[in-house]
């Protein structure tokens, strides 16, 4: 006997299959494909027609074209720079813990001396956890300014890059106290005469 697979329930409907949206997918984003899956001539039940809206003219300038260094994120530049650091003050602490548990068999198993399991285990975590750091301090060290290479060690550029981020977290929480203090007034003034 040859298992057949069932058909699914879904691919006989007419109904496009409804996805979910990633977490970090726009709404506006999910909602514009659904009404392009849509076939022109269908509506939704509750929804009321469409009514044509004037068209107003574009202006002959046409809008500035991004470059990267406009463009909203990590430049091309910057991304390498902390890359780099992040290679080295991550890579080599973590090829430290790895060669700690090659550097302790040969040691035991040559005779030279014998090593406890445990010290084993927090030499390695230990050299693990700076790699661990190394990540965050290889990006938080590299120089965020596209023309500025920032120095070697980069701890100029970590305080300055540190206080940018602690300042950007404290706007974003106060933002958002703003909103949710603003949500919860809005109804009392609305009920008020």
């Amino acid at each position: 006997m040859s298992a057949k697979p069932k058909p699914d329930a879904q691919a006989n409907s007419d109904d496009p299959p409804k996805r979910q949206p990633m977490p970090f997918e726009p709404k506006k984003s999910v909602e514009k494909k659904r009404s392009v899956e849509k076939k022109p001539g269908e509506k939704k039940a509750n929804q009321q027609p469409i009514t044509a809206s004037p068209v107003t003219p574009r202006s002959n300038t046409a809008s500035p074209k991004r470059t990267p260094s406009t463009a909203q994120g990590i430049p091309d530049v910057v991304s390498r720079r902390m890359v780099q650091r992040v290679a080295f003050f991550s890579g080599i602490p973590t090829a430290l813990g790895m060669s700690t548990f090659v550097l302790s068999y040969l040691a035991v198993s040559q005779g030279w001396f014998d090593l406890p399991t445990y010290a084993v285990l927090f030499v390695s975590l230990g050299w693990f956890g700076l790699g661990v750091l190394g990540v965050s301090y290889g990006v938080l060290s590299a120089s965020w300014d596209e023309e500025a290479v920032g120095s070697r060690l980069g701890f100029a550029e970590l305080s300055t890059n540190w206080a940018r981020m602690t300042e950007a977290w404290r706007s974003q929480n106060q933002s958002q106290r703003n909103k949710k203090s603003s949500s919860k007034s809005a109804p009392n003034q609305s009920s008020e005469p």
